[in-house]
């Protein structure tokens, strides 16, 4: 690979593209082009054709970096052609026709699910006053409140819609997991690192937004598999 690659983030439920930012910047720092894809949150099929337009705007080699949800997205997206790499922070990596709910179902429910709202227009909160012990407690109290106002919901049926293709069998692939994390389990996020066969995998001392908390350490794995791919 004669340049470096582009990444491309992907983020997942409850957040936006800017939870991204200190990995952003970490990138920037290394002499990355980075990208970040705002998910609707409504649609998976409408999220990962979201994430394959812009894939399509860089001819260049791409790694794609899901968190959490955004690994379902990123599981079908990198079946282009130009995607060399797919990150996994703390993600759903699922396979061909499985969905989120079918992988909490067989393995382990998530540990926050009580502090989940459902509200009549189907879509999925987190308890306001809950959403730091849910969601990112080792995050400084300002800034897990600001993320808790902030949320943005998870639309219920993308829980159930199947990802699709499952580009980890055939593009090298990364893993993150953490230890302290209260929406996936750590263990269910290990037997998805093995499923997918990682070329690496890293446990961090996190909470659920690894992307935040241990903003270096994603960066430092992400260039990790830039690098190894040449």
């Amino acid at each position: 690979m004669a340049t470096k690659p582009t990444i491309i983030l992907v983020h997942g439920a409850w957040s936006d593209a800017y939870h991204w930012e200190n990995v952003i910047l970490g990138l920037y720092a290394k002499g990355y082009k980075v990208r970040a894809v705002e998910n609707s949150l409504k649609s998976l099929e409408e999220d990962i054709d979201n994430t394959i337009r812009l894939i399509g705007a860089h001819p260049e080699p791409v790694i794609l970096v899901g968190h959490d949800y955004g690994g379902a997205v990123i599981t079908r997206a990198g079946n282009e052609d130009n995607v060399v790499g797919l990150v996994y922070c703390a993600a759903y990596s699922l396979d061909e026709s499985e969905t989120i709910n079918d992988v909490l179902a067989y393995r382990d429910p998530s540990p926050s699910a009580m502090n989940f709202i459902d509200t009549l227009d189907d879509y999925i909160w987190i308890k306001y006053d809950k959403f730091k012990d849910s969601y990112c407690q080792d995050v400084a109290d300002d800034k897990a409140y600001v993320m808790s106002v902030t949320q943005k919901p998870i639309y219920a049926k993308t829980l159930n819609d199947p990802s699709g293709e499952a580009a980890w069998k055939n593009v090298p692939s990364w893993y993150q997991i953490s230890s302290k994390d209260r929406i996936i389990p750590p263990e269910t996020q290990k037997w998805l690192a093995d499923r997918l066969e990682a070329k690496k995998v890293i446990t961090l001392d996190s909470s659920h937004a690894s992307i935040i908390s241990h903003a270096n350490d994603i960066v430092n794995l992400i260039d990790e598999a830039a690098k190894s791919l040449g």
